[in-house]
């Protein structure tokens, strides 16, 4: 089940024209201060060749125009494709307020056939929601499945900077406890990943689509790489996560950043995995219980844990770092 050498899954160009019946999706927008770049995300919804979708969105505490923007485009080009969900007025930060999103949408009827985050700060290319459905629709319906892509990475005013690093190993579980190959801005899911996801319970120091992207790995559920980028993914500086970079720059910041904060991350994602056992694989409990055992030994008796088929990164060097992590963290 974790064998390393199995290629990534690719998903070949589709025709914008390939019949889809018309599958449903809910798009949910955690929005914060974004009025600057809001509108050029907006627009590109509007440019999505498959219409059948729905905004939800909240806001968390913006102090500028964001909300206004948001209502002035539901009452404008996107009227009856936007829903405004309320919520609290204390601010919860992304995971959380993308997750309540996720939480609330059997509120407002029957369920999506797909579920899309959105960043408040990007550009979506125009087939972005079709080649995610078309991924999906491959899959048979009742197998949890998330679907993410590669991102053109631009500068604030969109001028081109490059592609954003290749998935070199196809992504399972355990590897999905040691790195986050699902960009939150490109990731889809389908209705049973929804459902799954929805009836987890996240750690608080987790990321949404870092969270999505274990919960349905450690279900046996299927994780989609498509090889051909998404997203305009606008680097600004004031960017939630932004682009990893290189594998070596990426080995780097794990480097100079040292094994603490990586490892209340590891430890947050095991226990809080392990606390719904009713929506793992055997395989995945196993794992998490050889992992857990370990975290709660000294580092020389961690050392057969890391012998867990599949516990590893995308290249050999950040492997490397990780056990090191491992085993001092």
């Amino acid at each position: 089940m974790y064998d390393q050498a199995e290629p990534v899954r690719s998903i070949p160009k589709l025709p914008v024209s390939t019949p889809l019946a018309e599958p449903q999706v809910a798009i949910l927008l955690s929005a914060y201060n974004g009025a600057r770049f809001l509108p050029a995300q907006l627009a590109s919804l509007l440019a999505q060749t498959h219409g059948s979708w729905r905004l939800y969105w909240r806001d968390d505490g913006s102090a500028d125009h964001t909300p206004a923007l948001l209502r002035a485009f539901a009452a404008g080009p996107a009227a009856g494709h936007v829903i405004e969900v309320p919520g609290r007025a204390a601010r919860l930060g992304a995971t959380r307020s993308f997750l309540s999103l996720l939480a609330a949408l059997p509120s407002f009827g029957p369920p999506p056939d797909a579920v899309a985050f959105a960043d408040q700060d990007d550009v979506w290319l125009p087939e972005k929601l079709a080649r995610g459905l078309a991924a999906l629709a491959r899959q048979p319906a009742d197998v949890p499945t998330l679907y993410c892509a590669r991102q053109t990475l631009v500068g604030p005013a969109l001028t081109y900077i490059g592609l954003s690093s290749p998935v070199l190993r196809q992504p399972r579980f355990p590897a999905a406890l040691t790195q986050n190959i699902a960009t939150g801005c490109t990731a889809m899911i389908n209705r049973t990943a929804a459902r799954l996801i929805a009836l987890s319970r996240p750690p608080r120091t987790t990321l949404h689509d870092w969270w999505s992207y274990l919960v349905v790995a450690a279900a046996g559920g299927r994780i989609l790489v498509d090889p051909a980028p998404a997203v305009l993914y606008r680097q600004h500086g004031g960017n939630l996560v932004g682009a990893p970079g290189t594998w070596f720059a990426r080995a780097l910041g794990a480097l100079l950043r040292g094994p603490r904060p990586f490892m209340q991350v590891f430890r947050a994602h095991v226990a809080a995995l392990a606390d719904t056992p009713e929506l793992l694989s055997s395989e995945a409990a196993a794992a998490l219980a050889t992992l857990a055992e370990a975290l709660d030994s000294p580092p020389w008796r961690r050392l057969p844990a890391l012998a867990l088929a599949g516990l590893s990164r995308q290249t050999p060097l950040e492997t490397l770092l990780f056990r090191l992590w491992f085993l001092l963290g």
